[in-house]
């Protein structure tokens, strides 16, 4: 995808969007183990002021009733609340300390749209 499309109002996180905001959990959990601390950081700090809004925009749909922007968006929401542990209590580190490597998770479904809950 060399395009990321977002709700007008949120046209200034389309650049992040285009690394972060991936349909599925299986895809945002690579972006997020190939993470640097400083690339944690720059999500964070870029999207973390729009959480609240970007929330409250989604909240009068159900996943599967999103257009296209919008789910870019739900997955943008995603994967800030899958990444913002690693920024806030993990020191920027893509694994988490004293655990065993999250990879060895595989997940049963495959691949599955966060959002339409169907293969993506």
């Amino acid at each position: 995808m060399s395009e990321m499309k977002l709700p007008a109002a949120y046209k200034s996180l389309e650049t992040i969007a285009l690394k972060w905001a991936k349909p599925s959990e299986t895809e945002r959990d690579e972006v997020r183990w190939n993470a640097t601390p400083e690339e944690f950081a720059a999500f964070y700090e870029t999207v973390m002021p729009h959480i609240d809004a970007i929330l409250d925009h989604l909240s009068n749909s159900q996943p599967k009733d999103l257009d296209a922007a919008e789910r870019h968006l739900f997955y943008l929401a995603c994967a800030l609340a899958e990444a913002t542990p690693h920024h806030e209590l993990y020191n920027g580190s893509a694994q988490v300390p004293f655990s065993f490597d999250a990879r060895r998770f595989v997940p049963a479904h495959g691949k599955l749209d966060s959002a339409s809950g169907s293969p993506s």
